[in-house]
């Protein structure tokens, strides 16, 4: 996958919706939590509101914008915190990265546990509603 500064042009991106016009908020928490690195931003014609990020954590793509309500089908319009969707990360060391993302403001859903499938693992809640899982394989 190549990736430019709009986004990968191959592959399965995350896109994340962020409500509340909090996106950059958004952006601070993953470079503090997860040490995101930046790539693009673009705000909307209101100069306020984020229209499109793409950032790089962990050697992978996530892109992510501010709700835009006004363009929403009212009959389908979401509503509530994200549900039904987790974003793995599969790190180096569960430990840390946990920690890290605790201190930056996530709350630990689920605590690190050696999983019986080899993996310590656990989950954390972003401030924004979405589900992160972070896990490293059990070292012998």
């Amino acid at each position: 996958m190549t990736d430019n500064a709009q986004g990968p042009v191959t592959g399965l991106t995350p896109h994340l919706q962020i409500g509340d016009s909090r996106g950059a908020e958004a952006i601070a928490f993953y470079t503090a939590a997860f040490g995101a690195v930046e790539q693009a931003r673009m705000l909307a014609d209101d100069g306020k509101r984020l229209m499109h990020a793409h950032l790089i954590i962990n050697g992978a793509s996530l892109m992510l914008h501010d709700e835009f309500p006004e363009h929403a089908d009212p009959e389908h319009a979401d509503s509530g915190p994200p549900r039904g969707v987790t974003l793995h990360l599969q790190v180096d060391d569960a430990d840390a990265w946990f920690a890290r993302a605790v201190a930056a403001g996530a709350d630990a859903r689920m605590p690190l546990a050696d999983q019986f499938w080899g993996d310590r693992y656990g989950q954390v809640v972003d401030p924004f509603g979405h589900s992160w899982g972070i896990g490293a394989e059990i070292k012998a």
